[in-house]
């Protein structure tokens, strides 16, 4: 993360750098990227830009000359690239991971320091002196990441790597790596080639979406009293309900039905699986 860029219209963008090296917070791997991957991120985040659908931006792409070494399809075929930096915007850069790590490592100061900061920073219609307000967080995140997962079903989107390090507390699409859209419908579809497991195949994206709240409830809780963990919980079992009308709205708009019908929902399974035969 390089700073915070205000822009004419008075919008604030953080601005971060993937395949720049190592910082103090790299892992095990050498914190650069490829060419081929940083063209991929480039250009599917304008694309979900464009498709309507929460994601950070990409704002330019500088060819590095530095060799990158890599196991492309991870079958101990290392060969060497070229490297790029892809420097990316989006509102805030916060996962659930980000607020996973405090709470797991006991450090509940700065997990609600932190929270107070996203909060206000990124939730105003949430009044900061109110003290149900991380209740009330935790039910827009539950709500928009419901909202995000079926817009990426509308499209045939799956991401690849669905963790709680790559999902958004401000519910948008980020950190594009082995992503893939279906060329035909197929609920098995896997983009990532090390995912032996099939754990993130696009029919699992919502499933997964729900594992990654319940862990963002399981952080949050430590800041809860005993109602507002009950109230939490009933808000993370509504889930699955919001997710099933946001995807079957944004089918019934692609199908041109108007109203409420019974049969809406048998006609787009129908016609769904009518695209898995074919």
């Amino acid at each position: 993360l390089i700073g915070v860029y205000t822009n004419r219209h008075g919008e604030r963008w953080e601005l971060q750098l993937k395949g720049s090296g190592k910082t103090p917070y790299s892992r095990n791997g050498d914190g650069r990227a490829v060419l081929r991957s940083s063209v991929r991120e480039f250009l599917c985040s304008e694309a979900m830009h464009y498709l309507g659908i929460p994601t950070s931006r990409a704002a330019s792409l500088v060819v590095s000359d530095d060799d990158v070494w890599r196991d492309q399809f991870y079958n101990g075929n290392i060969k060497k690239e070229r490297g790029a930096i892809v420097l990316r915007l989006a509102k805030s850069w916060f996962r659930i991971g980000s607020l996973e790590i405090l709470a797991h490592s006991g450090e509940l100061d700065l997990l609600r320091r932190l929270l107070d900061f996203i909060i206000q920073e990124h939730f105003p219609s949430i009044a900061m002196n109110d003290s149900n307000r991380y209740l009330e967080f935790f039910s827009r995140v539950v709500s928009e990441t419901a909202n995000l997962i079926s817009l990426w079903m509308s499209v045939g989107f799956a991401h690849g790597v669905c963790n709680t390090d790559n999902f958004s507390l401000l519910s948008i699409t980020i950190d594009y790596g082995p992503f893939g859209f279906m060329d035909s419908y197929d609920p098995n579809f896997v983009p990532n080639t090390s995912d032996d497991e099939r754990r993130y195949k696009i029919g699992n994206q919502a499933s997964v979406g729900l594992f990654n709240l319940s862990k963002l409830l399981q952080a949050l809780k430590p800041l809860l009293d005993p109602r507002q963990k009950q109230l939490a919980s009933q808000i993370l079992e509504g889930y699955g309900q919001h997710y099933y009308s946001c995807f079957t709205e944004l089918f019934k708009t692609k199908l041109g039905l108007l109203g409420e019908n019974k049969n809406d929902n048998y006609l787009i399974a129908f016609l769904l699986k009518v695209s898995l035969l074919c």
